[in-house]
């Protein structure tokens, strides 16, 4: 009898491990190792989580039953493809990339979980170019098409009565590429200007002689619109949710040290891009460029519908109800532990 009762209970034992959530066990002692996937991109707008990755903040708050493998793209199309093809399980990205796959996936796909940045976008041009009109026949480049800053100048165009297509066609031509083949172009005079994200803004000006004629920020109200917020895929938020709190936990880290240090945070950054890009920003030009971005957790989710209608305008994206894009439940538990203000949940 004693035998028996001591199989019975390893069988009920057995039977309730099976039926547990596959996320729901803690990622500490004894539960199954995990592995993250964490995209960023080589620009100051992902100073969070370059500071986050080259502090440790990401690594401490994960612990040592999980690991964090991290991968660099140019653009957010290039991380949505990787987080649909399950290369990826999260990542920082601008807010067009986001909703792109949101719409795709018929809102299936992925959850903005926390801010990054706010500012930071220009659109920089030849010192002769000093108003929207000079722009007529001219070639302006952005990271990639359909992208956060694509959409911003192509909306931008359409407003001071531009068009323009995805071929490079119209009255403006847009030429998407990468970064930094467009200051080089930029700087050889292939293209007339580019509208980017820090720090190539600012290097086409100091390396490349150009002049700032649109500060994104500001064309929106009180001079905050998301540049840089952070996603997951749903599918690991479901099956891992201690481990993306523990992410936003070393998220939030990361974001008070670049807050709290700015001189620090720059060192961290400038070299983190350096051995990224294998290119050394010039003295002078981060500090420069810091001084158009704030970092913060917060989505700034009153944007993200303004930037889905102005991809929607220009064709580049189908109306999409964006209802449910959001969960900020864990980032605002992390930060009520902390005695932190919470963010509104839309």
């Amino acid at each position: 009898m004693r035998l028996r009762s001591v199989l019975v209970a390893a069988l009920l034992l057995l039977l309730l491990s099976a039926c547990a959530p596959s996320g729901t066990a803690p990622s500490g002692s004894g539960a199954a190792p995990v592995t993250l996937h964490l995209g960023y991109f080589p620009n100051v707008t992902h100073a969070t989580a370059i500071v986050g990755i080259e502090k440790g903040f990401f690594a401490d708050a994960l612990g040592g039953n999980v690991t964090l493998h991290t991968q660099v793209f140019n653009a957010g199309t290039d991380a949505v493809e990787a987080l649909f093809s399950n290369a990826l399980d999260a990542t920082y990205i601008g807010p067009n990339p986001a909703i792109n796959a949101f719409a795709k996936s018929h809102g299936q796909a992925i959850r903005i979980i926390a801010g990054a940045a706010s500012g930071g976008a220009s659109l920089v041009v030849k010192p002769e170019i000093t108003k929207a009109a000079d722009l007529a026949g001219r070639t302006l480049a952005t990271p990639s098409l359909g992208n956060t800053q694509d959409v911003a100048l192509r909306a931008w165009l359409k407003d001071q009565g531009f068009a323009t297509d995805a071929e490079g066609g119209g009255d403006v031509s847009v030429k998407p590429q990468t970064n930094g083949d467009a200051l080089q172009a930029f700087t050889v005079g292939q293209i007339d200007g580019a509208w980017v994200p820090e720090p190539w803004a600012t290097r086409m000006v100091e390396e490349g002689g150009g002049h700032v004629l649109v500060n994104e920020k500001d064309l929106w109200p009180d001079g905050k619109f998301v540049t840089t917020h952070l996603i997951v895929s749903t599918a690991f938020l479901d099956a891992h949710p201690d481990v993306v709190k523990q992410l936003l936990t070393g998220d939030v880290a990361a974001n008070d040290f670049v807050n709290a240090n700015p001189d620090q945070a720059q060192q961290i950054v400038s070299k983190a891009l350096s051995d990224l890009t294998s290119s050394q920003l010039p003295a002078g030009t981060l500090a420069k460029a810091w001084q158009n971005l704030e970092f913060t957790v917060d989505p700034i989710a009153s944007s993200l519908a303004t930037s889905a209608k102005h991809a929607t305008d220009l064709g580049l994206l189908d109306p999409v109800d964006l209802a449910g894009i959001y969960d900020l439940k864990l980032l605002n538990e992390v930060l009520t532990a902390q005695g932190k203000p919470t963010v509104a949940t839309p």
